[in-house]
């Protein structure tokens, strides 16, 4: 009668045989298609884990944190990302050539060398720009009208200073003795 229940029983892998008999019970049931033994455990199939197959596994295992919620599927934390949570994900990404990173668990952007800014999105202007100017590229201001230079430090005149005036603010002259008037034409008399 042995051979007979050997022969009409259900064999998994090399070395367990589930054989015909009493029905076995297993309580709570086993989940995800796990298998009731005969003892009352749980043969759980690919991809779960735990007494009754309750925890799914990932392979590899889901990284930074990331729970697994059913076989390669995994929940990640915010900050990572991809099948396994093992890319750094910074969230609305780094811009002009800044890099995703993860120092001690924080996620943030590394900035190229001109930017700054939680997503690299500021250009660093080390001279300043003067007169309500904008840095818009490492280095470089955009100006308002009137004024130019690296910093924005250079007033323009449409009319020339004559006679050694210097140009001020736009259109403005800053005369030197004797000489007054807008370009600095009008000698004054002594």
């Amino acid at each position: 009668m042995a051979g007979l229940r050997l022969l009409l029983g259900l064999c998994l892998g090399l070395c367990l045989c589930l054989c015909p008999g009493p029905a076995a019970a297993c309580s709570p049931r086993c989940r995800h298609g796990g298998l009731c033994l005969a003892d009352g455990s749980c043969l759980c199939s690919k991809g779960y884990e735990g007494e009754r197959c309750q925890h799914a596994t990932c392979y590899p295992k889901c990284k930074n944190g990331g729970e697994c919620l059913r076989p390669g599927k995994c929940r990640c934390p915010p900050g990572y990302g991809g099948r396994y949570c093992h890319k750094v994900s910074c969230e609305g990404g780094c811009q002009n050539g800044g890099e995703c990173i993860s120092v001690n668990g924080v996620v943030k952007c590394l900035c190229a060398s001109g930017w700054t800014g939680s997503r690299c999105q500021e250009a660093i202007c080390p001279q300043g720009c003067r007169n309500n100017g904008a840095c818009v590229a490492p280095g470089i201001c955009s100006c308002p009208a009137g004024w130019v230079g690296t910093a924005c430090h250079l007033a323009v005149c449409k009319l020339p200073c004559q006679h050694g005036g210097k140009c001020i603010a736009p259109n403005v002259c800053r005369c030197r003795l004797p000489y007054s008037g807008p370009q600095c034409t009008k000698k004054r008399k002594e």
